[in-house]
């Protein structure tokens, strides 16, 4: 049985188990005639996850007939002021949104502005698997981790305080000693663009997001952290540090989940399977693969309990590792 297939059963099942006839096992779906959903992107207009959100609320919106999806930006504090916003919103499936998963980190780092709590929450689904890299610029001169980590201080980019970058950057320039300094502040497209112009040499960040960068000639990408591609020598490999190796694992694990999407806690049943199924048949839709193909955005989408089973496990972190979100979020 095809992804696709899977979760329209487990949806169907769901209902039915709950309602106990057919009829009202379409009352989902139909829920959602004439309704506006607010879509909401935890960043500013441009950038992958921008991109990424667009796109989705498009071919939802096609699957659950009659919607309109309306998407609203709402950038800040790494993601949190969109969390909280969705989070605190009523659940009746009509606010929804797509996050940073830096998220993670602010909940385990205990950030006093958070008011969600990312175990309650609806998820619907999880549009990739996102490896890190690390690339620099050409104009940087660094073509290898080598160079990099015994050369001269340079400037890395990083989005707000609290967000995944800024803290998965920091979080290795401190265990492996880089001579980096993070610089922040680079929301949507700026960090591209600051690169290009010569502002900082570099960053620490999803795959995807930088692969258009790369492959127009203005940088390298000279390592990864997780992923299953081999035309990149992993981070991993590359030390032997042993406080390096945990926070690479780290990072490496909440890469599995790079563009989650949810909803407040308690969305009913059988709107939050209307919600599984259009995420299921927008993401396996042939125009939505190829216009993410031609975006070079990769697809490789987990869709209700599996995203919460994920996100579960990213949650779940030895005390040694909270301790350095912690301590980093603190520095």
């Amino acid at each position: 049985m095809n992804m696709l297939a899977r979760f329209v059963a487990i949806g169907a099942a769901v209902i039915a188990s709950t309602f106990g006839t057919s009829a009202l096992a379409q009352s989902g779906a139909n829920f959602f005639s004439d309704k506006t959903v607010n879509f909401i992107v935890g960043t500013g207009p441009g950038g992958v996850y921008d991109t990424n959100g667009r796109l989705l609320a498009e071919y939802m919106q096609k699957y659950l007939p009659g919607s309109t999806f309306v998407v609203r930006n709402m950038p800040g504090a790494g993601g949190i002021i969109a969390a909280n916003f969705v989070y605190a919103s009523k659940p009746d499936g009509l606010t929804i949104g797509i996050f940073n998963p830096g998220l993670i980190y602010s909940q385990l780092g205990q950030e006093p502005t958070i008011k969600f709590d990312l175990a309650k929450m609806s998820w619907i689904g999880n549009l990739t698997s996102d490896p890190r890299v690390v690339v620099t610029t050409t104009q940087s001169g660094i073509t290898s981790w080598n160079q990099l980590a015994t050369g001269e201080k340079v400037k890395f980019a990083a989005c707000g305080i609290g967000c995944s970058r800024m803290l998965e950057t920091t979080m290795l320039t401190n265990a492996l000693e880089l001579p980096i300094q993070v610089v922040t502040g680079y929301n949507g497209n700026d960090d591209v663009l600051a690169m290009r112009r010569g502002e900082v040499q570099g960053l620490i960040g999803s795959r995807s997001a930088f692969q258009q960068f790369v492959q127009e000639g203005h940088g390298q990408m000279i390592a990864q952290i997780g992923g299953t591609q081999t035309d990149l020598p992993q981070l991993s490999s590359l030390t032997e540090d042993e406080a390096g190796l945990r926070t690479i694992s780290l990072i490496e694990s909440l890469g599995t989940i790079s563009r989650p999407s949810a909803g407040p806690p308690a969305i009913p049943t059988d709107r939050l399977a209307a919600l599984w199924d259009a995420y299921a048949k927008a993401t396996s839709d042939p125009e939505f693969l190829t216009r993410a193909e031609r975006l070079q955005l990769d697809v490789n989408v987990q869709v209700g309990d599996e995203v919460t089973l994920a996100m579960t496990k990213a949650l779940n972190q030895p005390l040694e590792m909270v301790q350095l979100i912690k301590d980093t979020t603190n520095q």
